[in-house]
């Protein structure tokens, strides 16, 4: 069985948290310099906040690791949870927020772990996306919001 596909995926997972990538960023890089008091904060209105950022990108894998395992998800870009408003993430804490992004990229990996590129390729949830197609989208949606997370904290730095 081939597992090219697999490994790659779980080496991109890996290396977009914590490990070392062409373009010199990764989670651990940007979030770990963020004081708690930095993550709450907006640099001007119209641009989410670390924290904001973080959790939109932990609801997204949430719901992917949810359809992974066989259940459906409700989330839609208009689900409230889709983007949570600074005083509910407080309430949850920032340490927690960045904990919590570790571990759904661990529960991506170990769900990877012990599968093959078909069946990656040749499973579909609901029928319609491969679950590589999936897995692919939310590489890509962490790294589009990894780029946002670095704007922001530009502009916070900018502020101060």
């Amino acid at each position: 069985m081939d597992i090219k596909i697999v490994k790659n995926i779980i080496g991109q997972l890996k290396d977009i948290q914590s490990g070392v990538t062409w373009y010199d960023d990764n989670f651990e890089k940007k979030l770990e310099p963020i004081t708690n008091e930095k993550a709450f904060e907006r640099p001007i209105p119209q641009i989410h906040s670390v924290a904001e950022l973080v959790s939109h990108i932990l609801v997204w894998r949430k719901a992917l690791i949810n359809k992974l395992n066989g259940h459906e998800s409700d989330l839609t870009i208009e689900s409230e949870e889709n983007w949570k408003s600074n005083e509910e993430l407080k309430k949850i804490g920032w340490k927690k927020l960045k904990s919590d992004l570790r571990k759904s990229q661990n529960e991506l990996i170990d769900f990877l772990a012990d599968k093959n590129d078909d069946y990656l390729e040749n499973n579909k949830y609901n029928g319609k996306h491969s679950l590589k197609y999936m897995v692919e989208g939310i590489i890509h949606h962490d790294l589009y919001h990894l780029g946002q997370i670095g704007i922001t904290i530009k502009l916070l730095n900018n502020n101060t």
